[in-house]
């Protein structure tokens, strides 16, 4: 038999009467959550926009690290990455609509692929539990399909929408903090 341990997690008292700030919080984000499920062309957009500068910013960066650094080994290796950061950070600003497209391809790829190893690894290993996460594969593989199925058009929503579900679990638990942290 194998002994059970319990960790107890202590919460700072002075962070318990922040309780407040961390229900705004959870509620921005689930509204937040709502406003890109609604506009999820909007939100694919102005998501692919911000992922196109943060790769233009770390090319800047790398190139700023290459040159402080100077002569050693990997200066080339860091230009090289530099330069493929901008101009695909460059690209994406440019074009953020056919970029997003090529993201929804990959995306459909991963949750076609990700969604058929769960299910035959489950099967495969028929761990305790195994039936969800056969249930989670078949899942990750029908939605893998109805994006597929949609390509092109889905790139200009799936994004955005998939971002829009993400803020709004990600603010419940947020607020479920809050509430935890108010009764205590």
């Amino acid at each position: 038999m194998s002994d059970v341990q319990v960790l107890v997690v202590q919460i700072p008292p002075d962070l318990v009467q922040y309780w407040g700030w961390f229900l705004a919080f959870g509620i921005a984000l689930v509204a937040l959550g709502m406003a890109a499920v609604i506009r999820s062309m909007a939100a694919t957009v102005a998501s692919m926009v911000f992922f196109g500068w943060l790769l233009v910013i770390a090319s800047g960066i790398e190139i700023a690290q290459a040159i402080m650094i100077g002569h050693w080994a990997g200066v080339f290796h860091h230009l090289l990455a530099a330069i493929l950061f901008g101009v695909t950070g460059l690209l994406i600003v440019a074009r953020p609509l056919a970029s997003a497209e090529v993201v929804t391809m990959f995306m459909a790829m991963f949750f076609i692929v990700g969604g058929l190893f769960h299910l035959i690894s489950s099967i495969v290993l028929a761990l305790p539990g195994w039936g969800w996460q056969a249930m989670d594969g078949i899942i990750s593989f029908a939605l893998g399909l109805l994006v597929l199925a949609q390509w092109p058009a889905s790139g200009l929503w799936v994004i955005g929408l998939f971002i829009g579900i993400d803020l709004i679990f990600y603010g419940w638990a947020w607020v479920a903090l809050a509430l935890g942290l108010r009764t205590s």
